[in-house]
């Protein structure tokens, strides 16, 4: 897949989110036993982003904020601090009961003691965006976006959300700006829309160029069917894989490239960590290599936000893959649920597994 690299774009990357904010306690201790936390902002789709951001692209960030909140404050700061510009609509909270920005209560987790993860998403203000809220004509037809990077955690928010993403694929496909889809397959998003969010799924897919998923989401998602679960080591699958890819390539002709992680847990702070992607006839296999973790969330919204930057950076193939692979690794090392990349060098020091100190 070729990305026109002319300067008339104004943005490499746009992503939709919803933002809020994680708590965590400190020193990886479970949540029921802490009186200590740390609060960052936070959102799949900008964990996404974050590599391009710190590495030097332009990103901006299409969002919903509660008008005059701490937290709304917060989170622009934050997004400010990883040289994303933003641009969303001011909510009113309405009343103690109104709109809030969600939280996530997750604990990073301890060898064998394993992560747990609580989502409070009543009154989320991300369920309100809506495509009316933004000039589309603006964003895609006159300053210009490379990529769009859609997630299915948005896609599947709210009937609003869903219909926000759907005309944002089409406003990007008319402009010529690339597709970017990651599934996301969410069962309490889903519950009771399963009909309505598979058709605007395969909608969305349908004009992506680029599809990310594991074997949940594209069976769930797309209805594409996918390996046989089982007790074997996650590397024995990649066949499995390869012929589920085919599938959704076959279904989704359009796409050029299609990628998934893979990913065997050996303990909380020890994973094995791989990836498969097809890009046009050629496959890119890195076979699971153990990774030492801090926190695990994020992982897979590195993989993604790394090979997308590969891809803006007009690299061959191989590397979107590799650099995918490394700024997922790297992002399990931050506590915050984003890379924070330093430069290129740092994440390719990942892939090539060194260690060493730098002076």
């Amino acid at each position: 897949m070729k990305i026109d690299l002319r300067q008339e774009f104004k943005y490499s990357l746009i992503v939709p989110t919803s933002m809020g904010v994680r708590i965590t306690p400190v020193n990886g201790q479970p949540v029921h036993s802490s009186d200590t936390f740390f609060m960052q902002a936070t959102s799949a789709e900008t964990n996404v982003a974050a590599i391009s951001s710190y590495l030097g692209l332009p990103v901006k960030v299409l969002t919903t904020f509660v008008k005059d909140s701490p937290i709304s404050q917060l989170i622009k700061s934050n997004l400010a601090s990883r040289h994303m510009t933003y641009e969303g609509k001011e909510v009113p909270q309405g009343n103690p009961w109104g709109y809030r920005h969600q939280f996530n209560i997750a604990d990073s987790g301890f060898g064998s003691r394993g992560p747990r993860v609580q989502n409070d998403r009543a009154g989320e203000v991300g369920c309100t965006l809506n495509a009316k809220d933004f000039d589309l004509e603006r964003i895609f037809g006159k300053e210009g976006v490379q990529i769009v990077h859609l997630s299915g955690l948005i896609g599947a928010l709210s009937p609003e959300t869903s219909n926000f993403c759907l005309e944002l694929a089409h406003a990007a496909k008319k402009h010529g700006t690339r597709i970017s889809f990651d599934l996301n397959y969410r069962a309490s998003f889903w519950k009771g829309r399963e009909k309505e969010l598979r058709a605007i799924f395969t909608e969305i897919a349908s004009v992506s160029d680029i599809l990310v998923g594991n074997e949940e989401d594209f069976q769930l998602c797309l209805g594409i069917e996918g390996p046989e679960a089982g007790g074997k080591a996650i590397g024995s699958h990649i066949d499995s894989f390869k012929v589920m890819i085919n599938r959704v390539k076959k279904a989704f002709p359009n796409a050029s490239v299609f990628a998934t992680t893979l990913r065997e847990v050996i303990s909380t702070n020890s994973h094995l960590w791989g990836a498969i992607m097809l890009e046009g006839e050629n496959w890119h296999i890195i076979e699971p290599r153990e990774i030492n973790v801090l926190d695990r969330i994020g992982g897979g919204d590195g993989f993604v936000g790394g090979m997308l930057y590969a891809i803006l950076k007009g690299w061959e193939a191989e590397k979107w893959a590799q650099f995918g692979w490394a700024s997922g690794a790297l992002a399990t090392t931050f506590i915050t649920d984003y890379a924070q990349p330093a430069d290129e060098e740092q994440v390719w020091s990942v892939w090539e597994g060194n260690a060493r100190v730098r002076r």
